[in-house]
This record gives C-alpha cells, structure tokens and sequence, in this order.
C-alpha cells in the first residue's frame, strides 16, 4: 500500500514537471511605457520579488503570477499586496507555499512595486473586477 501512494505521488509530480497544471501558470507580459514612480518600482520589483514572481510579474515554480486576474485590484487591492509584503502571507490561491514577509522593502518602494504590477496589469487587460465569493 505504502509503494502504491509513494508511486502515485511520483507519478504527480512527474505529470506536474511534464505537462505543468494551471496552478504552476508563467504568463506572457507586455510592459508598456512605465510611469516614474512605477519605472521606480521596478528596480524594488526586480531586487525583491522577481525571484519568486518572475520578470515583469509572470511567475516562476516558486511564486504566482500578478499580471493574472487573481490579483485584479477587486481581489487583492492595493492594500493586500501592502499587508503580503509587510507580513507575509498564507498560501491559499496557489501551491507554491507561505510567503514571507518582506522587512527589507520600505513603504516608498512598496509604493512603487504596487504601482509597477498594476501599470503591468491594466497594459495586460487585467482591471477592477468586483470579487464574489
């Protein structure tokens, strides 16, 4: 019995590492012309986050995506992304495990991540979208 679960268990993360589910998505992202405070947010962006959460915000197999619906600011706004970096965050849209918190972005270059993910967003198609549960 203990073989037939261990088997099972392999063979899902082999079908993961071959035909990856939509939970482990990598999206395609446009950057468009950058405001001066999001161009700002960037630099943080790529210093802080880009490791988990891919260039320009497209995921990676350690972090989600935030040009992706998920994050439209009717889901998560601008607040959420504040208290996730301040706090961290549990797991709970994806699989990739609990973020950390972030201490060593200050509240200026959150403000400017925040701003860069939603200019990536909106020049991505992705807007404000009421939440229903």
């Amino acid at each position: 019995m203990i073989v037939l679960v261990l088997l099972g268990g392999g063979a899902a993360v082999v079908s993961n590492i071959v035909n990856p589910s939509e939970n482990f998505i990598i999206v395609k992202v446009r950057v468009p012309e950058l405001s001066a405070l999001a161009k700002r947010g960037k630099i943080s962006f790529d210093k802080n986050c880009a490791q988990c959460h891919g260039a320009n915000g497209s995921g990676t197999d350690k972090g989600p995506p935030f040009v992706h619906t998920t994050y439209n600011p009717g889901h998560h706004g601008d607040d959420a992304f504040y208290r996730a970096a301040k706090k961290g965050v549990q797991s709970h849209h994806w699989p990739f495990g609990n973020m950390p918190a972030q201490p060593q972005v200050s509240d200026r270059q959150l403000a400017g991540v925040i701003k860069y993910v939603r200019e990536l967003q909106q020049a991505n198609g992705i807007y404000y979208k009421a939440h229903r549960m």
